[in-house]
């Protein structure tokens, strides 16, 4: 997922006052950020609920039936309907952590490396950052995640979604309103099932050369595949992204913080005139939270 400045930037090397000027202007450093950043939060993709934490945490219900207490009756013309009274789920809470860093850059390496040091700067912080909450996210997932379906070995691209599909079909006819149709791997396993897809002619040639390129996610036979190397477990998931939970952000402002467009890293870059340098800051203020621990199945004996 790429990103687009809305005024086109100086081609060539960038002076060392063009520099300054940069990293004086929040809203071009926070651009800056979301232009060099390739790391995503994977949290994001696949806990896509956006949560309010204002105040610092958050209060959510787990675990609700999905079906009401008792059956619809025959409604005679003008009688009344009964009235069922929907279960609550079990009260959980959380509380949100600010997660960042700073690195100082001084006006020596500026005037001395240019560009390529103050993109190495913006990108150290904001990929940590995305690297940190991605694990925080994932160890999440695969606490509260606790059911599971042995598929079989995986040596081949029909075997796998043979077995996918078999634990699709007996999620639907417990009848919990799921659809488990994105599969998270290791980015060891996410090879091999793309190679096994390929090799399988399971994917076209166009969408087989984006899934090398690791351009991600991939579909593929109603499924989406993703990878992130912040995955936390041995077995890959196979979760419901909308019903699964959501991540909880906090807006706790503060002067200065500008949002780098859509990796949820916010950032900062303070003036000190005193070391001669610059504070670049990245933080994010969040927690993942599963709301539904039916909607993902980890998926053991793969052989991937």
């Amino acid at each position: 997922m790429g990103y687009t400045y809305p005024v086109k930037h100086p081609e060539g090397k960038l002076t060392t006052e063009q520099l300054h000027m940069l990293l004086a202007n929040k809203q071009r450093v926070a651009k800056r950020i979301a232009d060099l950043t390739q790391m995503r939060f994977i949290a994001d993709y696949l806990l896509q609920g956006r949560l309010d934490a204002t105040g610092g945490g958050i209060f959510y219900e787990t675990g609700e039936e999905v079906f009401a207490s008792d059956d619809p009756e025959a409604i005679a013309p003008l009688g009344e309907f009964p009235l069922v009274t929907l279960e609550d789920g079990e009260v959980a809470s959380a509380r949100t952590v600010k997660w960042g860093l700073d690195t100082m850059i001084s006006d020596e390496k500026i005037a001395r490396q240019g560009l390529i040091y103050v993109n190495k700067g913006l990108m150290r912080v904001s990929n940590t950052i995305v690297r940190h909450v991605d694990r925080v996210a994932m160890a999440v997932i695969a606490s509260k995640v606790t059911s599971s379906f042995a598929t079989g070995t995986w040596d081949s691209a029909g075997k796998a979604v043979k077995s996918i599909l078999t634990i699709q079909a007996e999620r639907a006819e417990a009848g919990l309103g799921l659809e488990l149709d994105t599969v998270a791997l290791r980015a060891d396993q996410y090879a091999a099932i793309i190679g096994m897809l390929i090799d399988d002619k399971a994917l076209p040639r166009e969408q087989g050369e984006t899934a090398i390129a690791g351009n991600l996610p991939v579909n593929a036979l109603g499924l989406t595949w993703a990878t992130t190397p912040h995955f936390q477990g041995s077995d890959p998931l196979l979760v419901d992204r909308d019903q699964l939970g959501g991540m909880a952000d906090e807006k706790i402002g503060g002067p200065g913080y500008v949002s780098a467009g859509g990796v949820g890293v916010e950032s900062k870059n303070i003036r000190d005139d005193d070391a001669e340098g610059y504070k670049l800051r990245g933080r994010r203020v969040t927690v993942p939270v599963v709301l539904e621990p039916l909607a993902g199945v980890k998926l053991t004996g793969t052989g991937i």
